[in-house]
């Protein structure tokens, strides 16, 4: 399974660590000439939601990568991920990929100070470990979307039909079981669209 890592900030080589760990061949997308049309999912790591727009613009990956994920292409966002494939923005309306029918609030937790680690529950899997950054949370859900974690309230992670989104780094984690249901994500997507 190839799984491309947007690389243009934030936790990617993470991302790539937790990815090889459980077997899969992970790599960096850092331009236009990376082999993007030949993977079979992708990650959107954290980082800073406007810098990362900026530069996947100036890199000319943005529109190869809304019209992949348009096109069904599995993408798994983290954090700033998260806020990029919403299809609104609370308090910033910058607009992203529109991915998943959601609305995100930008930095909800507070400024870094207030980064915080915790164990909740995560559907399908169970209790695990959650790092949250400067973390958005998800105000207002669609119908087609399934929420998989809430936190003291909050919703924190969601998925709909390509799509797997969490407020939250699991790749700052030794835990890999949300890092497994984003490759099982892939391997169900795979049937789904033959």
């Amino acid at each position: 399974m190839r799984i491309g890592v947007l690389s243009l900030q934030g936790g990617f080589a993470e991302h790539i660590s937790s990815l090889t760990k459980l077997n899969a061949e992970a790599f960096e997308i850092r331009k236009k000439s990376d082999p993007i049309g030949n993977i079979d999912g992708l990650i959107i790591p954290g980082g800073e939601s406007t810098v990362m727009r900026k530069l996947l613009i100036d890199t000319e990956l943005f529109d190869p990568i809304k019209s992949l994920i348009r096109d069904g292409l599995p993408v798994f966002g983290t954090c700033a991920g998260m806020i990029l494939l919403a299809k609104n923005t609370a308090d910033n309306p910058m607009g992203g990929f529109d991915g998943i029918d959601i609305t995100v609030k930008r930095n909800a937790y507070g400024r870094q100070l207030s980064s915080f680690m915790i164990e909740e529950e995560f559907a399908d899997i169970g209790r695990i470990p959650m790092t949250f950054i400067r973390a958005p949370y998800i105000t207002t859900v669609r119908s087609d979307v399934r929420i998989l974690a809430i936190v003291n309230g909050t919703k924190v992670a969601a998925e709909n039909k390509n799509i797997l989104v969490t407020a939250f780094h699991p790749e700052l984690t030794e835990d890999l079981s949300v890092h497994q249901y984003f490759l099982k994500k892939i391997l169900m997507n795979k049937a789904y669209f033959r």
